[in-house]
């Protein structure tokens, strides 16, 4: 090994998964190296230029919590932010942000660039280096081995990647970059699980061909939230909207006429596509009797004319492709600066990785992203962090970093991998939680800052914030609480929102848990409230809020979580046969053989597991 190359952490590979890992370990104090293709496509936007979204934001802002670094990027590379999902309750809040998709790229390697401990590599790995099953460095196309304690694999969709557009085929892991080969085949030899996987991306249009009259603008939010809990941190360039524009039965018959030519539907492209996020041309057969199908025009940049077609991803020939664009609103005349395409790649098992994200069969080799299965560059972040942190935690000693399904979506990420596989690309919902209350965009800081601080990842500052707000929401919370209104000075407004009159004299916060009254709302009615209000930030307002509010759904879903939590409790042995258990179920003894859980509770997320095996291996725990 050459001594200038020897580290304690290499991550391969700087997309969203690769940064969040390089940067958790090297801030943790592991000298890391951070291996890319191209050191000017860091952290590259490759499909949509947007962060967050349904339970996708939330995984940001845990991120974020967490000291990470996604939510920060995001809020400085920022043209429009919106919170979605306002109309429903606090736990389907989530945070979008379009951003700038140059500036987002800028932004990371500022982040990267600045971290202390961290080093980085343009080259390409071509194998790991493997001794007594641990991992211990890796070898690139340069011909250089590289030594490191742990390695983290973040290759996106770079193993044995193939694109598609019509019937050309292209080898290469993102268009104009080419694929990574040879770790895929090593694994495999070592006893690894692998399959293919399918994703797309839509074309790329200029904007001074699009016609706008018409369309219908959306604006962002223009109020106080953001990513970042730092109150440093702000968006400072110019906002944009977004348009909307829809497909129509003419689209549709150009697109069909296309089909016999469609890697998706004549056998080319064989592997497995995302279900939620399907092609255009999937919709218009899936869905035949659809006339209309919605589409995003999104900015690229404040400084582009690049627009992204949000809802027409597309694997058609390029010419069937701009055929089917030039018949929708708006788009009529429209100039291509590339078509979309599909990609096909190489992911693993995640049921072959601890909670860690540690494989199982290798030592200290840790996975993240869409090797994993998993689509989305959220969920390849949050599992970016958890691996890196836990890489240095091998290294360096502590204990093994993993967050539980009532703790964060990230938990609840990690724990499906885990437990369940995937069958198709593996995107986040906030219907995969069952403590959605808990997990709510509003105070992932409440869950997650301690700890990470304590591990040493959150720095003091996030930390002090963190206790601020804690005592100001504690202090707000005891004057709503402990405040009372008196009938006469709120009938008139309570009958003029549509809501019952008191029968005599009541606290602020039991106002508060009427659905029409907001703190907002009765501040304007209430000047003794309005002046409390100034006194705390509007972040400690809407918490509060959020709160009081929900106060009787919360304690439920802790309860709830308190019963989970039991079963994680109870340990099973590494060593435990199950095969030797008869009393087992012949599909319990396969998959618990193979998943190998390291508690009732993980066993009990196993698809296959019923309660009654659960209640043998209860039995057998002695429980």
């Amino acid at each position: 090994m050459n001594k200038e190359f020897t580290y304690d952490v290499i991550v391969v590979g700087a997309g969203h998964a690769g940064c969040e890992a390089a940067s958790a370990a090297a801030r943790m104090g592991s000298r890391t190296l951070l291996i890319t293709m191209d050191m000017n496509k860091i952290a590259q936007m490759s499909c949509n230029p947007a962060v967050g979204g349904i339970a996708k934001g939330q995984i940001v802002r845990e991120i974020d919590a967490l000291g990470g670094q996604m939510g920060i990027v995001t809020d400085r590379s920022a043209i429009q932010f919106r919170m979605l999902n306002q109309s429903k309750g606090a736990a389907m809040w989530s945070p979008r942000s379009q951003s700038d998709r140059k500036r987002f790229i800028e932004e990371w390697i500022k982040v990267l660039s600045h971290t202390e401990n961290l080093f980085i590599w343009q080259d390409i790995v071509t194998s790991l280096i493997i001794k007594d099953n641990k991992v211990c460095g890796v070898r690139t196309m340069l011909g250089i081995e590289m030594e490191a304690q742990a390695v983290v694999l973040t290759n996106g969709t770079f193993l044995n990647g193939l694109m598609h557009c019509g019937k050309t085929q292209i080898p290469g892991g993102r268009t104009s970059e080419p694929a990574s080969h040879g770790i895929t085949e090593q694994l495999v030899e070592l006893g690894f699980k692998s399959d293919r996987m399918k994703t797309g991306t839509p074309a790329r249009i200029d904007a001074r061909s699009i016609d706008f009259n018409g369309l219908i603008r959306q604006d962002g939010d223009n109020d106080w939230h953001q990513f970042s809990y730092l109150p440093t941190v702000h968006r400072v360039l110019k906002q944009m909207p977004c348009w909307i524009t829809y497909t129509n039965p003419d689209t549709h018959e150009a697109l069909r006429a296309g089909l016999a030519d469609s890697p998706l539907f004549n056998g080319q492209i064989r592997s497995i596509g995302p279900r939620y996020c399907p092609s255009i041309e999937t919709k218009i057969v899936t869905f035949a009797d659809k006339e209309a199908h919605q589409i995003f025009l999104e900015p690229e940049g404040v400084d582009s004319n690049e627009y992204y077609v949000n809802g027409f991803s597309s694997s058609l020939p390029w010419q069937v492709q701009l055929a089917g664009l030039r018949t929708i609103k708006g788009l009529e005349h429209v100039v291509l600066y590339r078509p979309g395409y599909a990609i096909e790649y190489d992911f693993f098992d995640p049921t072959q990785l601890h909670h860690t994200l540690e494989t199982k069969q290798i030592k200290n080799l840790f996975f993240a992203g869409q090797i994993n299965g998993t689509t989305g560059y959220e969920e390849a972040a949050g599992q970016g962090l958890v691996a890196g942190v836990n890489a240095h935690i091998n290294v360096h000693g502590g204990a093994p970093f993993t967050m539980s399904r009532d703790e964060s979506y990230i938990g609840v990420l990690i724990d499906d991998l885990v437990n369940k596989g995937v069958d198709e690309p593996y995107r986040m919902f906030t219907s995969r939680a069952e403590y959605r209350i808990l997990l709510r965009q509003d105070n992932a800081d409440e869950r997650l800052t301690k700890r990470s601080y304590e591990m040493g990842l959150a720095d003091r500052e996030r930390y002090d914030l963190l206790c601020k707000k804690q005592t100001d929401c504690s202090d707000f919370i005891g004057y709503l609480q402990s405040t009372t209104v008196h009938k006469s000075q709120i009938d008139t407004w309570l009958e003029s929102i549509g809501s019952t009159a008191l029968h005599e004299g009541c606290k602020l916060s039991d106002l508060i848990l009427r659905p029409q009254v907001s703190i907002k709302t009765l501040a304007e009615v209430f000047p003794e409230l309005k002046a409390k209000v100034k006194e705390f930030s509007d972040e400690t307002v809407e918490s509060c809020e959020i709160q009081v509010k929900y106060a009787g759904y919360i304690k439920r879903e802790r309860m709830e979580a308190a019963k989970l939590q039991r079963l994680d409790q109870i340990r099973i042995p590494d060593t435990f046969n199950y095969e030797e258990v008869q009393s087992l179920s012949t599909e319990a003894r396969q998959k618990l053989s193979r998943i190998r859980p390291t508690s009732i509770g993980e066993a009990q997320r196993i698809p296959g597991v019923s309660p009654n095996d659960i209640s043998v291996l209860l039995v057998l725990m002695g429980r």
